[in-house]
């Protein structure tokens, strides 16, 4: 019989969201369309319509000696042309946002190739060949994976956005990425470092709260689903918690 991975434990809607998000067999709801030149614009590294550019000549023509790992391992599109390494990152509110740092770091590994992923309280940035990360920046912005008032691209000055969100709803952000225009979309007016536009870039209208609590990867006792309520979540963190304690990190159950 084949393995079928759990991906994790649990039986509220977060655990089930979390386990899809991770899930490479699972398709991520598309929610909204944005184009590829917008999301060359939000993330800042070159101008759109310019040609990447290189750390190295394309792998076709390096004349690299025989290796059977070349052979077992396919390179991406980023690494057969040499591209260099460029990245995204994103904040997350703790209020109900799709997803949050390590859950998104979980789901990349899974569903993306040729990624290195970074995972701090606030933040998670992941890092591959340019033309990769654009494919994959689009992927996690225009699915449910993404929303435009508690999710956000900030490759610099990202403290604060977890203590709270302004009374339209908008995450704080110091460097006013992104601003709630008068038609209810959401708009970016600087880039992910925060370097003025040419022009906004549209990403949607926000979810409403009922959207968000549903689709949400993140615990919350007050706005969204408790913690404690999932008791095999509990369980399960409960006795990872005792084994590391017990055993200094070499947890054996007799």
């Amino acid at each position: 019989m084949a393995y079928t991975p759990q991906y994790g434990p649990g039986t509220s809607v977060v655990a089930e969201n979390r386990r899809n998000q991770m899930n490479p067999d699972y398709k991520l709801e598309k929610v909204r369309d944005i184009t590829d030149e917008d999301i060359v614009m939000v993330l800042g590294h070159r101008a759109p319509g310019s040609a990447y550019p290189t750390a190295h000549p394309p792998l076709a023509e390096q004349q690299e000696p025989d290796c059977p790992m070349r052979k077992l391992v396919k390179p991406t599109d980023g690494a057969k042309a040499g591209d260099r390494v460029r990245y995204v990152q994103f904040a997350d509110s703790m209020f109900n946002a799709p997803s949050q740092p390590y859950q998104r770091t979980y789901a990349e590994m899974y569903r993306f190739r040729a990624i290195d992923p970074g995972t701090l309280s606030g933040r998670q940035i992941v890092e591959c060949r340019e033309r990769d990360l654009e494919q994959y920046a689009k992927l996690l912005i225009e699915t449910e994976m993404f929303d435009p008032a508690l999710v956000s691209m900030r490759g610099a000055t990202v403290h604060g956005h977890s203590l709270r969100l302004s009374e339209n709803g908008m995450q704080f952000d110091a460097l006013q990425r992104c601003i709630l225009s008068d038609d209810g979309v959401v708009k970016y007016v600087k880039d992910q470092i925060g370097v003025p536009l040419d022009r906004e870039v549209a990403v949607g209208k926000p979810m409403d709260d009922e959207w968000l609590k549903a689709h949400s990867t993140i615990f919350h006792s007050l706005v969204g689903t408790a913690f404690r309520d999932d008791k095999e979540y509990v369980e399960y963190i409960q006795r990872i918690h005792t084994l590391r304690t017990k055993y200094g990190f070499m947890p054996k159950e007799e």
